[in-house]
């Protein structure tokens, strides 16, 4: 198992941070790479159960990553997975945990790499996409939050 996490300071409150970062029209702002919504108009994404597929740009080319809420805790953390063709399934974590500065938004994605050659890829090459892109998230967050 691939375990990658994240976590950083925002200068603004749990609540202000789960309403900006779970309201769907934001995602091209703070979300690495994003291109479009593959149908916004039927994408859900406030309670277990909902899905929406997101198109970004990983390894040069246009990939659909189709993502479905599995926990949902109004202003404390959020659970879902993700699917997405020619690379391994994945669990994503948020926490938006309390603190004297503000509110630290922990980040967290766990999957299994695949079989073979393909493992290899999925322990080293993706695993350091997927750091960069929590990277850019929290750099596009702290944009965001820095009144």
């Amino acid at each position: 198992m691939v375990h990658i996490e994240m976590a950083h300071t925002f200068p603004v409150s749990a609540s202000e941070a789960f309403a900006y970062i779970f309201n769907i029209n934001n995602s091209a702002e703070y979300w690495p790479n994003f291109i479009r919504f593959e149908d916004k108009e039927s994408a859900r994404w406030n309670k277990p159960g909902d899905e929406a597929t997101i198109v970004l740009k990983l390894l040069y080319r246009e990939r659909a990553m189709t993502l479905m809420m599995d926990e949902f805790q109004q202003n404390a953390f959020v659970a879902y997975h993700s699917r997405q063709d020619g690379l391994p399934n994945a669990k994503h974590k948020r926490f938006f945990e309390p603190d004297p500065k503000g509110m630290t938004l922990r980040l967290v994605i766990d999957y299994e790499p695949r079989k073979g050659l393909a493992g290899l890829f999925d322990k080293f090459i993706m695993k350091r996409g997927v750091e960069g892109a929590l990277r850019k998230t929290i750099e596009n967050l702290e944009r965001r939050f820095r009144h």
